[in-house]
């Protein structure tokens, strides 16, 4: 009888010690999951970045509130895990900190937040963006709806394009060799080809090297700062006749004005304008029109491979509405251009890929365009005539001597 009671003691401690084993198995099994891995990893991220809302409670001690994982899901491209902020969190804190998010969980890691500022979706993908040519006919399609449209490429979710009339006035920036000179051709020949004699297109080509595909094509491309000097005093006197159209129609916004009325748009595209930082009448021309023009329909595109603190600060820098960065050499450099580091992570192998902002931060994978293309696909609005000299008086030559550029 003994015997028996000891051996099914045994046997049952077996059992009980089998299941133990099993669950602790099965609970390693569930804990190395790729998902109970993701939500690890985030907690262990919230609270080394310090992200929470703190609450004081009994005694004055202090109760942390961090963000509360909802969901984690796993795709065939990528990892998307979905959080959701305590009420009080201000969502600027994670948005600053979308860079500790890459230091986790890699470079190609992309926050985005909803429309109720409390839910953020965090989404790592797999590999960077794929490299792909201008397509002319597709990007046609694309920006048909838009008033002046702006292709900038192609993000995760798709095709990426805004109005320049609602988003007035681009930046530009980026290092040698990061794409940036195909960015500013790609958007000057998408506005081309989809305005038409919608847009009177002005370029200031301040290196000599960048705008001469557009020679015949633009209203003017000039290549000093005696030639920009004319654009700016033909735009002031433009934007003031525009003004008191307005005015005298009671209206806010040229478009408000009767079809058969209405100006055409006009776009303004400087290259490499940190070259005339020191010419300061000029700069207050340009800070002019991004100052009034919106309404009265003339638009900058101001370009630069470095970007310069002294060019983009003040009035001019909080004007550019709409910024975007190709690879940056350090974060200083990126701040300057877009307010935040992303810029300068971007790799020497990723051609093309830039930094948009414009509600908020997004990766985008630019269009490729070569020149010989672009020359193609401008030929059919090139004029036929030699490129014409701006009409500028020649009483105006004291204005221009005034702005520091004539002898």
């Amino acid at each position: 009888m003994l015997m028996s009671g000891v051996t099914a003691a045994g046997a049952a401690l077996l059992k009980w010690g089998s299941a133990g084993a099993c669950g602790v198995a099965a609970w390693a099994v569930w804990r190395g999951m790729p998902d109970q891995v993701i939500r690890r990893r985030l907690m262990t991220l919230f609270r080394t970045g310090n992200l929470y809302y703190k609450i004081i409670g009994y005694k004055g001690r202090e109760l942390r509130n961090y963000p509360l994982i909802k969901r984690v899901r796993l795709y065939l491209d990528r990892t998307e895990a979905a959080f959701l902020l305590p009420v009080g969190m201000d969502p600027s804190t994670i948005e600053k900190s979308e860079w500790l998010f890459r230091q986790v969980f890699g470079q190609y890691a992309e926050l985005s937040a909803a429309e109720d500022a409390r839910t953020f979706v965090m989404r790592v993908y797999n590999g960077p963006l794929t490299t792909f040519d201008y397509d002319a006919d597709k990007i046609a399609e694309c920006v048909r709806d838009l008033a002046l449209p702006i292709f900038v490429g192609k993000s995760r979710a798709g095709d990426v394009a805004y109005d320049m009339v609602r988003n007035p006035h681009l930046l530009i920036a980026g290092e040698t060799g990061g794409g940036k000179s195909a960015g500013v051709r790609s958007v000057l020949t998408t506005l081309i080809r989809s305005c038409g004699d919608r847009l009177e297109l002005y370029c200031a080509d301040l290196k000599a090297s960048e705008f001469h595909v557009f020679k015949g094509v633009a209203r003017e491309v000039v290549t000093d700062e005696r030639g920009l000097a004319q654009i700016l005093m033909l735009l002031h006197r433009e934007m003031r006749k525009r003004g008191e159209t307005l005015g005298r129609a009671e209206v806010a916004h040229i478009d408000d004005l009767p079809e058969c009325e209405r100006p055409p748009y006009i776009v303004l595209a400087i290259d490499e304008v940190a070259l005339i930082k020191g010419e300061k009448k000029l700069m207050a021309g340009i800070e002019e029109i991004s100052t009034i023009g919106r309404a009265l329909g003339v638009f900058l595109i101001l370009s630069m491979q470095r970007p310069d603190a002294d060019v983009l600060d003040g009035k001019l820098k909080n004007n550019l509405t709409v910024r975007i960065s190709f690879r940056q050499a350090d974060p200083i450099n990126s701040r300057i251009a877009i307010g935040s580091d992303e810029a300068a992570t971007i790799q020497n192998d990723e051609k093309g890929r830039l930094v948009l902002r414009l509600n908020g931060l997004t990766y985008v994978q630019g269009p490729h365009l070569d020149l010989p293309v672009a020359r193609e696909l401008l030929k059919p609005y090139k004029r036929n005539d030699d490129q014409l000299p701006l009409p500028v008086p020649a009483e105006d030559d004291a204005d221009i001597i005034e702005w520091g550029v004539l002898e």
